[in-house]
């Protein structure tokens, strides 16, 4: 059986549909790729994914400066296996890995390490919840939103990121995700709060900054809240 594979690539601008006997998933990192594959015709950008299944014939086009992580599998993770969707969003543990996997691979051949990644890859993979496809103006506010989590976060900052109306983006927002705006930044807020709990030794004055928070007395108000017991109890 082959061994899991990574690699970075770019497509051509003169598509080609072909197949082959093994799956194979692509990540954009950098502009969006257009699919055609099993029921879905459309593009992918950042921070989503699609799969292609073994002997699933699919065609790709892209622009040259396009780049996008390549993973060839000769198994899925149950979640996408049995996934009715091929394309979905992924989350930012995810993400966030994909630019490590990048930056290792157009710096240096370590096999060893290779594999290492792969199996990181495989394991984050089985972590995805299989959301929608998102749409590409709430798509790029939720990049925005993961990565600013420590700066304040605005509903007519976010909308202008969008490119909508705040009425607009909040509706959007909402029909896309399930959650409204201001509850999946406290979400997301939370769980990070949580990791660097459980993870660091920085002070609480620290973790509270990190996701957002000035003041310590409100970030254990919105930590008690969110999971029942304050920062300080859920550390020991």
């Amino acid at each position: 059986m082959m061994q899991g594979n990574l690699s970075i690539r770019s497509y051509s601008t003169k598509p080609v549909s072909h197949s082959h006997d093994y799956h194979q998933l692509v990540l954009p990192l950098k502009g969006v790729i257009a699919i055609s594959v099993g029921d879905f015709q459309g593009k992918v950008a950042p921070g989503e994914c699609v799969v292609v299944k073994a002997s699933q014939t699919h065609l790709f086009t892209a622009m040259p400066e396009a780049r996008f992580v390549v993973a060839d599998m000769p198994k899925l993770p149950d979640n996408l296996a049995t996934a009715e969707r091929c394309v979905f969003a992924i989350n930012q543990s995810l993400w966030a890995f994909l630019q490590f996997v990048a930056k290792q691979l157009e710096q240096a051949v370590n096999r060893e390490l290779e594999l290492a990644m792969f199996i990181t890859f495989n394991l984050l993979l089985a972590e995805q919840i299989m959301q929608p496809k998102v749409d590409s103006r709430i798509s790029e506010a939720l990049l925005y939103i993961d990565s600013h989590l420590s700066t304040p976060l605005h509903i007519k900052h976010l909308a202008s990121i969008a490119c909508l109306s705040p009425t607009q983006f909040k509706l959007l927002f909402k029909q896309q995700t399930g959650l409204t705006v201001m509850n999946y930044v406290t979400k997301q807020r939370m769980e990070k709060a949580q990791a660097l709990l459980s993870h660091t030794d920085y002070p609480l004055q620290r973790i509270s900054e990190l996701v957002g928070y000035n003041e310590l007395s409100s970030f254990s108000r919105s930590f008690s809240k969110y999971f029942g017991l304050s920062p300080s109890k859920f550390k020991k």
